[in-house]
Protein backbone atom coordinates (compact mmCIF):
# COMPACT_ATOMS: atom_id res chain seq x y z
CA UNK A 1 0.00 0.00 0.00
CA UNK A 2 1.34 3.42 -0.87
CA UNK A 3 2.10 5.64 1.95
CA UNK A 4 0.56 9.01 2.27
CA UNK A 5 1.30 12.24 3.70
CA UNK A 6 -1.45 11.81 6.30
CA UNK A 7 0.46 8.47 7.26
CA UNK A 8 3.79 10.81 8.05
CA UNK A 9 1.78 12.69 9.91
CA UNK A 10 0.16 10.06 12.48
CA UNK A 11 3.43 8.39 12.90
CA UNK A 12 5.25 11.78 13.78
CA UNK A 13 2.29 12.91 15.54
CA UNK A 14 1.65 16.63 13.51
CA UNK A 15 -0.94 18.13 11.38
CA UNK A 16 -0.54 17.35 7.67
CA UNK A 17 0.62 21.12 6.95
CA UNK A 18 3.98 20.44 9.21
CA UNK A 19 5.07 17.46 7.12
CA UNK A 20 4.28 19.62 3.79
CA UNK A 21 6.65 22.49 5.62
CA UNK A 22 8.77 20.00 6.58
CA UNK A 23 8.63 18.78 3.07
CA UNK A 24 9.41 22.48 1.22
CA UNK A 25 12.43 23.44 3.75
CA UNK A 26 10.09 25.63 5.66
CA UNK A 27 11.98 27.63 7.91
CA UNK A 28 8.97 28.13 10.49
CA UNK A 29 9.30 24.03 11.91
CA UNK A 30 10.76 23.38 15.26
CA UNK A 31 13.94 21.74 15.11
CA UNK A 32 12.77 18.73 17.43
CA UNK A 33 9.44 18.95 15.08
CA UNK A 34 11.46 18.41 12.05
CA UNK A 35 13.40 15.68 13.36
CA UNK A 36 10.04 13.79 14.15
CA UNK A 37 9.24 14.24 10.57
CA UNK A 38 11.53 13.26 9.35
CA UNK A 39 12.46 9.93 11.22
CA UNK A 40 8.38 9.12 9.92
CA UNK A 41 9.03 9.67 6.58
CA UNK A 42 12.16 7.22 6.84
CA UNK A 43 10.40 4.97 8.77
CA UNK A 44 7.93 4.92 6.01
CA UNK A 45 9.94 5.24 3.59
CA UNK A 46 7.76 7.92 2.71
CA UNK A 47 8.48 9.54 -1.25
CA UNK A 48 7.15 13.07 -1.88
CA UNK A 49 4.47 13.66 -4.92
CA UNK A 50 6.46 15.32 -7.58
CA UNK A 51 3.71 15.92 -9.16
CA UNK A 52 2.43 18.59 -7.13
CA UNK A 53 5.81 20.46 -6.73
CA UNK A 54 5.76 21.32 -10.31
CA UNK A 55 2.29 22.20 -10.15
CA UNK A 56 2.41 24.50 -7.66
CA UNK A 57 5.40 26.47 -9.43
CA UNK A 58 2.64 27.15 -12.22
CA UNK A 59 0.45 30.24 -12.30
CA UNK A 60 -2.86 30.89 -14.21
CA UNK A 61 -3.63 34.39 -12.12
CA UNK A 62 -7.23 33.13 -12.30
CA UNK A 63 -8.86 32.22 -8.81
CA UNK A 64 -11.90 29.67 -8.31
CA UNK A 65 -15.03 30.27 -6.34
CA UNK A 66 -16.91 27.41 -5.27
CA UNK A 67 -20.60 28.02 -3.90
CA UNK A 68 -24.19 26.66 -3.34
CA UNK A 69 -27.39 28.56 -4.60
CA UNK A 70 -25.72 31.17 -7.17
CA UNK A 71 -28.89 33.06 -6.97
CA UNK A 72 -28.92 33.23 -3.36
CA UNK A 73 -28.39 37.04 -2.49
CA UNK A 74 -26.10 36.14 0.51
CA UNK A 75 -23.43 34.48 -1.79
CA UNK A 76 -23.99 37.15 -4.58
CA UNK A 77 -23.11 39.88 -2.83
CA UNK A 78 -20.20 38.26 -1.15
CA UNK A 79 -19.53 37.22 -5.36
CA UNK A 80 -18.74 41.03 -6.01
CA UNK A 81 -16.89 41.71 -3.08
CA UNK A 82 -14.76 39.02 -4.11
CA UNK A 83 -14.70 39.90 -7.71
CA UNK A 84 -13.80 43.74 -6.47
CA UNK A 85 -10.74 42.27 -4.88
CA UNK A 86 -9.78 40.29 -7.72
CA UNK A 87 -9.93 43.27 -10.37
CA UNK A 88 -7.67 45.21 -8.10
CA UNK A 89 -5.28 42.13 -7.78
CA UNK A 90 -5.40 41.83 -12.21
CA UNK A 91 -6.71 38.42 -11.26
CA UNK A 92 -9.88 36.70 -12.78
CA UNK A 93 -12.68 35.05 -11.02
CA UNK A 94 -14.35 31.88 -12.44
CA UNK A 95 -17.13 30.50 -10.91
CA UNK A 96 -17.83 26.60 -9.77
CA UNK A 97 -21.70 26.77 -8.85
CA UNK A 98 -22.66 23.39 -6.78
CA UNK A 99 -25.70 21.75 -6.89
CA UNK A 100 -25.46 18.54 -6.05
CA UNK A 101 -23.11 16.07 -3.79
CA UNK A 102 -21.18 14.40 -6.63
CA UNK A 103 -20.90 17.86 -8.47
CA UNK A 104 -19.27 19.17 -5.16
CA UNK A 105 -17.22 15.77 -5.03
CA UNK A 106 -16.23 16.16 -8.56
CA UNK A 107 -14.54 19.24 -8.18
CA UNK A 108 -12.91 18.27 -4.87
CA UNK A 109 -10.98 15.36 -6.56
CA UNK A 110 -10.24 16.81 -9.66
CA UNK A 111 -9.32 20.45 -9.50
CA UNK A 112 -6.22 19.85 -7.23
CA UNK A 113 -4.63 17.92 -9.72
CA UNK A 114 -5.67 19.93 -13.31
CA UNK A 115 -4.85 23.12 -11.65
CA UNK A 116 -6.84 25.75 -13.37
CA UNK A 117 -6.88 28.31 -10.87
CA UNK A 118 -4.47 29.12 -8.28
CA UNK A 119 -6.40 28.79 -5.43
CA UNK A 120 -9.81 28.09 -4.40
CA UNK A 121 -12.37 30.08 -2.19
CA UNK A 122 -14.91 27.61 -0.89
CA UNK A 123 -18.25 29.18 0.60
CA UNK A 124 -20.76 28.00 2.93
CA UNK A 125 -19.86 23.98 1.88
CA UNK A 126 -18.47 21.57 4.01
CA UNK A 127 -15.21 19.26 2.55
CA UNK A 128 -14.93 15.96 4.28
CA UNK A 129 -11.34 15.17 5.57
CA UNK A 130 -9.79 12.39 2.40
CA UNK A 131 -10.68 15.86 0.15
CA UNK A 132 -9.02 17.95 2.57
CA UNK A 133 -5.66 16.16 3.60
CA UNK A 134 -5.48 15.81 -0.33
CA UNK A 135 -5.60 19.79 -0.87
CA UNK A 136 -2.59 19.90 1.97
CA UNK A 137 -0.48 16.93 0.15
CA UNK A 138 -0.70 18.36 -2.96
CA UNK A 139 -0.23 22.01 -1.62
CA UNK A 140 -3.46 23.31 -3.45
CA UNK A 141 -4.85 26.83 -1.97
CA UNK A 142 -7.51 26.67 -0.81
CA UNK A 143 -9.96 28.60 1.87
CA UNK A 144 -13.30 28.24 2.98
CA UNK A 145 -15.63 31.14 4.27
CA UNK A 146 -19.08 29.78 6.18
CA UNK A 147 -17.38 26.68 6.52
CA UNK A 148 -14.95 25.04 8.71
CA UNK A 149 -12.63 22.45 8.56
CA UNK A 150 -9.71 21.59 10.66
CA UNK A 151 -6.82 21.28 7.88
CA UNK A 152 -7.82 24.44 5.51
CA UNK A 153 -7.91 27.95 6.99
CA UNK A 154 -11.52 28.75 7.64
CA UNK A 155 -13.84 32.03 7.96
CA UNK A 156 -16.64 31.13 10.09
CA UNK A 157 -18.99 34.07 11.37
CA UNK A 158 -20.78 33.83 15.12
CA UNK A 159 -24.09 32.47 13.82
CA UNK A 160 -25.07 31.44 17.65
CA UNK A 161 -24.16 34.54 19.20
CA UNK A 162 -26.43 36.47 16.36
CA UNK A 163 -29.32 34.11 16.51
CA UNK A 164 -28.83 34.37 20.70
CA UNK A 165 -28.93 38.60 20.33
CA UNK A 166 -31.67 38.47 17.56
CA UNK A 167 -34.00 36.17 20.51
CA UNK A 168 -32.76 38.59 23.30
CA UNK A 169 -33.59 41.73 21.39
CA UNK A 170 -37.23 40.21 21.00
CA UNK A 171 -37.92 38.80 24.28
CA UNK A 172 -36.72 42.61 25.65
CA UNK A 173 -39.13 44.05 23.55
CA UNK A 174 -41.57 41.65 25.89
CA UNK A 175 -42.24 39.04 23.15
CA UNK A 176 -42.68 35.93 25.05
CA UNK A 177 -43.65 33.19 22.83
CA UNK A 178 -41.77 33.60 19.28
CA UNK A 179 -41.84 31.59 16.34
CA UNK A 180 -38.64 30.59 14.39
CA UNK A 181 -38.08 29.20 11.13
CA UNK A 182 -35.00 27.65 10.48
CA UNK A 183 -33.17 26.64 7.12
CA UNK A 184 -32.67 22.78 6.47
CA UNK A 185 -29.90 21.53 8.71
CA UNK A 186 -29.86 17.71 6.90
CA UNK A 187 -30.49 18.74 3.49
CA UNK A 188 -27.59 17.76 0.86
CA UNK A 189 -24.82 20.15 2.00
CA UNK A 190 -25.61 19.75 5.43
CA UNK A 191 -25.11 23.67 6.54
CA UNK A 192 -24.25 23.54 9.93
CA UNK A 193 -25.25 27.28 10.40
CA UNK A 194 -29.10 25.73 10.51
CA UNK A 195 -27.85 24.31 13.44
CA UNK A 196 -25.82 26.96 15.38
CA UNK A 197 -28.68 29.26 15.00
CA UNK A 198 -31.18 27.05 16.28
CA UNK A 199 -28.43 26.52 19.49
CA UNK A 200 -28.76 30.43 19.79
CA UNK A 201 -32.53 30.47 19.63
CA UNK A 202 -32.45 28.16 22.54
CA UNK A 203 -29.81 29.95 24.81
CA UNK A 204 -31.77 32.87 24.24
CA UNK A 205 -35.22 31.49 25.93
CA UNK A 206 -33.35 30.10 28.39
CA UNK A 207 -31.75 32.65 29.54
CA UNK A 208 -35.36 34.43 29.89
CA UNK A 209 -36.98 30.88 31.52
CA UNK A 210 -39.46 30.68 28.52
CA UNK A 211 -40.13 27.15 27.52
CA UNK A 212 -38.95 25.99 24.03
CA UNK A 213 -42.08 25.17 22.58
CA UNK A 214 -41.18 22.38 19.27
CA UNK A 215 -44.56 23.87 17.86
CA UNK A 216 -43.20 26.98 17.27
CA UNK A 217 -39.86 25.91 14.93
CA UNK A 218 -40.01 24.67 11.21
CA UNK A 219 -37.11 24.45 9.09
CA UNK A 220 -37.59 25.20 5.81
CA UNK A 221 -35.87 25.63 2.57
CA UNK A 222 -33.40 28.62 2.66
CA UNK A 223 -36.40 30.40 0.36
CA UNK A 224 -39.00 33.36 0.55
CA UNK A 225 -41.43 30.77 -0.93
CA UNK A 226 -41.27 27.97 1.24
CA UNK A 227 -41.08 30.58 4.36
CA UNK A 228 -43.95 32.04 3.45
CA UNK A 229 -45.70 28.10 3.42
CA UNK A 230 -44.04 27.88 6.86
CA UNK A 231 -45.31 31.04 8.04
CA UNK A 232 -48.70 30.83 7.62
CA UNK A 233 -48.77 27.50 9.43
CA UNK A 234 -47.36 29.36 12.22
CA UNK A 235 -49.58 32.09 12.14
CA UNK A 236 -52.85 30.24 11.91
CA UNK A 237 -52.00 28.39 14.64
CA UNK A 238 -53.39 29.42 18.62
CA UNK A 239 -52.22 31.51 20.16
CA UNK A 240 -50.32 33.01 17.42
CA UNK A 241 -46.42 33.97 18.06
CA UNK A 242 -46.48 37.92 18.05
CA UNK A 243 -42.60 37.37 16.69
CA UNK A 244 -40.89 35.77 13.98
CA UNK A 245 -37.49 34.85 14.01
CA UNK A 246 -36.01 33.46 10.78
CA UNK A 247 -32.26 31.99 9.98
CA UNK A 248 -32.50 33.63 6.67
CA UNK A 249 -33.01 37.37 5.75
CA UNK A 250 -35.26 35.38 2.43
CA UNK A 251 -36.78 33.61 5.06
CA UNK A 252 -37.75 36.97 7.06
CA UNK A 253 -39.08 38.05 3.62
CA UNK A 254 -41.37 35.39 3.36
CA UNK A 255 -42.83 35.80 6.27
CA UNK A 256 -43.31 39.66 5.78
CA UNK A 257 -45.92 38.28 2.37
CA UNK A 258 -47.30 35.56 4.54
CA UNK A 259 -48.65 38.18 7.62
CA UNK A 260 -50.16 40.45 4.23
CA UNK A 261 -51.95 37.69 2.90
CA UNK A 262 -52.98 37.06 6.33
CA UNK A 263 -54.00 40.84 6.86
CA UNK A 264 -51.43 41.22 10.06
CA UNK A 265 -49.94 44.61 10.51
CA UNK A 266 -45.92 44.61 10.86
CA UNK A 267 -44.36 45.62 13.26
CA UNK A 268 -47.71 46.20 15.64
CA UNK A 269 -49.06 43.13 15.42
CA UNK A 270 -45.87 40.75 14.95
CA UNK A 271 -42.33 41.74 14.57
CA UNK A 272 -40.37 40.00 12.17
CA UNK A 273 -36.14 39.51 12.42
CA UNK A 274 -34.02 38.03 9.65
CA UNK A 275 -30.49 37.01 9.55
CA UNK A 276 -27.77 38.10 6.81
CA UNK A 277 -28.45 42.07 5.86
CA UNK A 278 -28.88 41.24 2.59
CA UNK A 279 -29.19 44.46 0.60
CA UNK A 280 -32.88 43.27 -0.45
CA UNK A 281 -33.61 43.12 3.27
CA UNK A 282 -32.97 47.26 4.05
CA UNK A 283 -35.39 47.85 1.01
CA UNK A 284 -37.93 46.54 3.05
CA UNK A 285 -36.92 48.17 6.75
CA UNK A 286 -36.42 44.88 7.72
CA UNK A 287 -34.34 43.80 11.18
CA UNK A 288 -31.90 41.39 11.30
CA UNK A 289 -28.98 39.93 12.41
CA UNK A 290 -25.91 41.62 9.87
CA UNK A 291 -23.40 39.22 8.85
CA UNK A 292 -20.01 40.91 7.92
CA UNK A 293 -20.56 39.85 4.62
CA UNK A 294 -18.11 42.50 2.35
CA UNK A 295 -15.24 41.32 5.47
CA UNK A 296 -15.56 37.72 4.64
CA UNK A 297 -14.96 38.47 0.71
CA UNK A 298 -12.26 40.88 1.57
CA UNK A 299 -10.30 38.69 4.35
CA UNK A 300 -11.14 34.88 2.09
CA UNK A 301 -8.96 36.68 -0.80
CA UNK A 302 -6.39 38.18 1.26
CA UNK A 303 -6.22 34.71 2.99
CA UNK A 304 -6.15 32.86 0.08
CA UNK A 305 -3.25 35.20 -1.63
CA UNK A 306 -1.44 34.25 1.44
CA UNK A 307 -1.53 30.66 0.66
CA UNK A 308 -1.01 30.92 -3.07
CA UNK A 309 2.79 32.72 -1.98
CA UNK A 310 3.11 30.32 0.71
CA UNK A 311 0.77 27.28 0.30
CA UNK A 312 2.58 25.51 3.30
CA UNK A 313 1.18 27.30 6.05
CA UNK A 314 -1.13 26.62 8.86
CA UNK A 315 -4.58 26.36 8.62
CA UNK A 316 -6.53 29.42 11.10
CA UNK A 317 -9.84 29.49 12.30
CA UNK A 318 -11.20 33.18 12.01
CA UNK A 319 -14.24 33.83 13.68
CA UNK A 320 -16.05 36.87 12.58
CA UNK A 321 -18.88 38.68 14.88
CA UNK A 322 -22.01 39.39 13.76
CA UNK A 323 -24.32 42.91 14.32
CA UNK A 324 -28.02 43.74 15.42
CA UNK A 325 -29.86 45.67 13.20
CA UNK A 326 -33.49 46.90 14.41
CA UNK A 327 -35.23 48.51 11.64
CA UNK A 328 -39.16 48.90 11.11
CA UNK A 329 -40.19 45.26 11.59
CA UNK A 330 -39.69 44.64 14.87
CA UNK A 331 -41.51 47.02 18.31
CA UNK A 332 -42.06 46.33 21.61
CA UNK A 333 -45.00 43.68 22.43
CA UNK A 334 -47.70 46.32 23.69
CA UNK A 335 -50.24 43.89 23.84
CA UNK A 336 -48.04 41.46 26.06
CA UNK A 337 -50.34 39.03 28.00
CA UNK A 338 -48.91 38.08 31.41
CA UNK A 339 -46.20 35.51 31.35
CA UNK A 340 -47.92 31.86 31.97
CA UNK A 341 -44.95 30.05 29.89
CA UNK A 342 -41.50 30.33 32.05
CA UNK A 343 -40.07 27.51 34.25
CA UNK A 344 -41.04 28.37 38.17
Amino acid sequence: MMVTIQDVARVAGVGVGTVSRVLNHHPGVRSETRKRVLDAIEQLHFTPNPIARSMISKRTDFIGVMIPYFTRPFQNEMLRTIQHELALLHKELIIYNVESLSQRDYYFSEMPMHRKVDGLLIISLIIEEPYALKFCELGFPAVLIDAYSPHLTSLVVENMDGAYQAVRCLIAQGHQRIGFINGIKDGDFKFNQANDRLIGFHRALGEAQLLFDPELVIASEWNRHAAQDAALRLLTREPRPSAIFTASDMQALGVLEAARILHITVPAELSVMGFDGIELGELFGLSTVQQPIHELGVLGIKKLIELIEHPYQSSELIRLPTRLVERRTTMANTSAAPDTSTHT
